[in-house]
């Protein structure tokens, strides 16, 4: 069984949701536990993650090996109509250079 990760935002995201919608979600992420579920690698500048469908909302997570035994850290959660746009500009803000 693969372990899975929840990032702050993933585990916030998923306590402001309806009682019926958590209960999907939380089913999802028990399942990505064993490699399963509604999965689809991303393309272009999201390349390098994947994501998690559930319902109307999708996790987005990223494949790690850690000591020797692979993992799965959830980064990034939200309704379908959001989510790549607004983790794709969270993604953007990371890269860009501080002054």
């Amino acid at each position: 069984m693969t372990e899975v990760n929840l990032s702050a935002q993933v585990v916030e995201f998923f306590g402001h949701l309806a009682p019926e919608p958590r209960k999907m979600l939380r089913l999802a992420l028990r399942r990505l536990e064993q490699e399963k579920g509604d999965i689809k690698s991303l393309e272009g500048k999201l390349t390098g993650y994947q994501r998690l469908r559930s319902g109307s909302h999708r996790v987005i997570f990223a494949r790690k090996v850690r000591n020797g035994r692979p993992e799965i850290d959830c980064v990034f959660a939200e309704h379908r109509s959001l989510v790549y746009e607004v983790f794709t500009a969270a993604l953007a803000l990371q890269k860009s250079p501080r002054k």
